[in-house]
C-alpha cells in the first residue's frame, strides 16, 4: 500500500523526468528529427533507471541483493504508484476527447468525410484481420501465444500507448498478462515507425508528384504542441464572461469538473450495461461487459455532456483548449508511467511474437496507404491519407504532424476531414468500444469467428470506399466538363 505522500512524490518525479527529457531532446538532434514526445523519452529514462534495466545489470554484476541498486533508482512505493497510474489516467484522456468540440450535424459531416472514414476504418479492421490471421497460422502454433495476441496490432498501433496501458488489466483478467507489455512495445514501435515511414513517404510523394500543394517542412514546434482548437469568437468570449461573473473558480478547475463528470457518467453507463447483461444474455454464461474497461464509456460520457450543455446554451463554459491541456497532462503521466513499468523480461521472452506483429503491422499500414488510399480518397488522396496512416501507427498527433508536412497551409481541407472523421472512428476503434471488447470477444467466441467478423467489416469498408470514390470522381468530372453559360452582353 502507498500513502498520499508517496503519490505526490511519484508524480513530482514524473515532472522532473519530463524536464530532463526536454533538455535531452534539445541536445540530441535525432530526437528532434523524429518528433518524439518528451513523455516517451522520459518513460524510456525511467525504464532504464528502474529495476528492469539498471536493477538487472546490478544483479548481473554481482551487486549485493540488499543494495538499493538492484531495484533501480526509484523506491518500490514509487514503482507501485506508477504501475497503477495508466489505467486511471486513460479515463481522463478519453473523457476530454470531445468536450468543447463542435459536434455538427452528423449527416453533413458524413457527406464531407465518408471517404476519410472508409479509409480509416479499412486500416483499423485490416489490423485486426491480419493480426488474427498471423496469430492463427504462425504465432499460436509456433510460439504457443494466447489468441488475444491477434488484437495487439490494433490496440498498440491504432490505440497507442494510452489504450495499450488501459487494456493491460483487461488482458491480465483474461489470462494474457504479457499482453499489456507487448501492446506498449508495439505502440512505441508504431509511433517511431509512423514518423519515419511518414517522412519517407512524404519525400516519395513530392518526387512522384502525388502532393498537389506546395509543401513545407515542419521546422518548429513539436507534434504534441500543435493547436487543434478553433479560435473563439468575441460572442463566445462575451457569453462566457457573463456566465463566469462573480464565480470564484479557476476556469481550469471548472473544466476539470466537466472532465470528471464525463468519467462518472461513463461509469454509470458501464454499471447499467453490467446490470443489463446480468439480467439477459449474461445469465446464460455469456459475459462480455465485465471485460470492457471504463475509458470508452468515459468518451461517451463526454459526448453526452457536450450535447446537453449545447442544448442548455452553456457549452461556452467548456473551453476546448483547457480540455486539450487536461488530456495532455493526463496522457503525459500515462505514457511515462506505462513505459517506466514495462516488464522487459516479458518482451524478451516473447521477442518472436513481438517482432512478427510489429513487422506485419508496419507492412499493412504502409502498403494500404500506397495502394488503397488512391482508390478510396477521390481528391487529395496523399494529403488526406497520410494523416490516417500516421494515426494508425502512432497517435493522432502523428497524423496531424504528417498532414502539416505535406499541406502546412491546409489548402486541401485534409485537417478538417481528419478531425471530423474521429466522430465516426474513435467511439468504435482506435481505443473505442470494439477495441475495448476485442480481447473478450476473442476469448469468448474464438479467433476464427472474430476473423470472419473483422474480414467482413474490412471488405464492407473497402467496397464502400472504392464505390464511393468512383462515384465522386465521376461527379467531379461531369461538373468540370459542363459547358459554361455564355456571359450576358452588356448593352
Amino acid at each position: 500500500m502507498f500513502t498520499l505522500l508517496n503519490v505526490l512524490f511519484a508524480f513530482v518525479m514524473v515532472g522532473i523526468l519530463l524536464l530532463v527529457a526536454r533538455f535531452i531532446k534539445h541536445q540530441i538532434k535525432i530526437l528532434q528529427t523524429l518528433y518524439l514526445p518528451e513523455s516517451i523519452i522520459a518513460g524510456a529514462i525511467a525504464l532504464i533507471l528502474g529495476p528492469g534495466v539498471l536493477g538487472a545489470i546490478s544483479v548481473a554484476l554481482g551487486v549485493s541483493p540488499d543494495s538499493s541498486l538492484t531495484g533501480g533508482l526509484f523506491p518500490e512505493e514509487m514503482q507501485a504508484v506508477w504501475s497503477e497510474s495508466p489505467g486511471v489516467f486513460i479515463n481522463i484522456v478519453f473523457a476530454a476527447l470531445f468536450l468543447g468540440e463542435t459536434i455538427p450535424n452528423p449527416k453533413e459531416i458524413w457527406r464531407k468525410t465518408a471517404p476519410q472514414v472508409a479509409f480509416g476504418q479499412s486500416l483499423a479492421w485490416g489490423q485486426y484481420t491480419i493480426g488474427i490471421l498471423v496469430t492463427l497460422l504462425i504465432l499460436s502454433p509456433v510460439f504457443g501465444v494466447n489468441p488475444i495476441a491477434g488484437a495487439l496490432i490494433e490496440i498498440g498501433f491504432e490505440g497507442g500507448h494510452g489504450t495499450s496501458a488501459g487494456m493491460a488489466d483487461t488482458m491480465t483478467e483474461l489470462g494474457f498478462p504479457e499482453g499489456g507489455d507487448l501492446a506498449l512495445g508495439l505502440a512505441t514501435v508504431g509511433i517511431i515507425s509512423g514518423i519515419l515511414f511518414g517522412t519517407a513517404l512524404a519525400h516519395w510523394g513530392r518526387q512522384k508528384g502525388h502532393i498537389q500543394t506546395a509543401p513545407t517542412a515542419v521546422d518548429s514546434g513539436d507534434a504534441q504542441f500543435q493547436e487543434t482548437a478553433e479560435i473563439e469568437s468575441s460572442r463566445v468570449l462575451a457569453r462566457r464572461s457573463s456566465l463566469m461573473q462573480n464565480l470564484l473558480i479557476d476556469p481550469l478547475s471548472l473544466n476539470f469538473g466537466f472532465t470528471g463528470l464525463a468519467v462518472v457518467i461513463g461509469w454509470l453507463i458501464l454499471q447499467l450495461l453490467t446490470l443489463i447483461e446480468s439480467l439477459t444474455w449474461g445469465s446464460g454464461g455469456l459475459e462480455l461487459i465485465g471485460a470492457v474497461p471504463l475509458f470508452p464509456m468515459a468518451l461517451i460520457g463526454g459526448i453526452i455532456i457536450q450535447v446537453v450543455m449545447k442544448r442548455l446554451d452553456l457549452d461556452v463554459l467548456i473551453i476546448r483548449r483547457l480540455q486539450e491541456r487536461i488530456a495532455g497532462v493526463a496522457l503525459d503521466l500515462l505514457v511515462v508511467t506505462a513505459l517506466a513499468t514495462i516488464n522487459l523480461a516479458v518482451l524478451g521472452a516473447n521477442i518472436g511474437v513481438f517482432l512478427s506483429l510489429a513487422i506485419v503491422g508496419i507492412l499493412w499500414n504502409v502498403l494500404a496507404f500506397i495502394f488503397l488510399a488512391p482508390r478510396i480518397l477521390p481528391v487529395y488522396w496523399f494529403e488526406r491519407g497520410i494523416g490516417d496512416m500516421g494515426q494508425s501507427m502512432g497517435v493522432t498527433a502523428t497524423g496531424i504532424l504528417l498532414i502539416r508536412m505535406v499541406d502546412s497551409d491546409n489548402h486541401t481541407g485534409a485537417f478538417e476531414s481528419f478531425a471530423y472523421k474521429q466522430l465516426f472512428f474513435e467511439p468504435i476503434v482506435g481505443g473505442g468500444l470494439f477495441t475495448a471488447a476485442a480481447p473478450a470477444l476473442i476469448t469468448r467466441f474464438g479467433s476464427i469467428s472474430i476473423l470472419f467478423l473483422t474480414t467482413g467489416l474490412l471488405a464492407f469498408w473497402l467496397i464502400f470506399g472504392i464505390v464511393n470514390c468512383q462515384r465522386t470522381q465521376k461527379k467531379l468530372q461531369s461538373e468540370q466538363t459542363e459547358p459554361t453559360p455564355p456571359a450576358t452582353m452588356a448593352r
